[in-house]
């Protein structure tokens, strides 16, 4: 598949989920924060979990991120530096009204900036998708940031869509692609690769 392949398919991805109607993405965010309370590996309070601000209708919502806070879970939220796609940063979620906009606009935590290799320290990794294969291969929206900052990361990597956005056939994957563990959809909640 080529790059233009690739960039239609994100397209037609990214029309479909514009489409959604408001019911059916509220009743994701309710579904994935119920799915916090049942993470496919075993944490204890004060481990650290690293999760995402949904934007531009991907699934997800300050519910899930409060639902990993109530079970006494340490969340790290991306912060997107400045300058060409690089690591990304991180910083400690404490509560939606504790969120400011960043680059882009996309909502990330106030205080200390922690450094790219802070995620080190994740037990579990949700990464937002614009779809995902069988094999936990990811079709993101084309910056690299995530793959940058994935490599060689030992925490459990969970690629999260909507129902309709995993694929049945093999996604395209470049060699600096990193791959997921684990699936997470609102109505089938985790389910490994492979």
């Amino acid at each position: 598949m080529t790059t233009s392949d690739k960039n239609a398919l994100r397209t037609e991805l990214l029309a479909a989920r514009d489409a959604m109607s408001p019911f059916v993405l509220s009743q994701a965010i309710g579904d994935l924060a119920e799915w916090m309370y049942n993470l496919p590996i075993e944490v204890a309070a004060g481990d650290t979990v690293a999760a995402y601000v949904p934007t531009r209708r991907e699934p997800g919502g300050t519910a899930m991120l409060d639902a990993l806070v109530d079970r006494g879970l340490r969340v790290l939220l991306p912060i997107v530096p400045e300058g060409d796609p690089q690591r990304l940063q991180w910083g400690v979620y404490r509560d939606e009204q504790t969120l400011t906009e960043g680059r882009w606009n996309l909502l990330e935590p106030q205080g200390l900036r922690l450094d790219p290799d802070t995620l080190v320290e994740a037990k579990l990794i949700l990464v937002p998708a614009v779809a995902v294969d069988r094999r936990g291969v990811r079709l993101g929206r084309g910056a690299g940031y995530y793959d940058r900052t994935l490599v060689g990361m030992p925490g459990q990597i969970v690629v999260v869509v909507h129902d309709t956005e995993v694929v049945d056939g093999e996604l395209p994957e470049d060699r600096y692609d990193v791959r997921g563990q684990w699936i997470l959809t609102p109505s089938g909640g985790f389910r490994p690769v492979g």
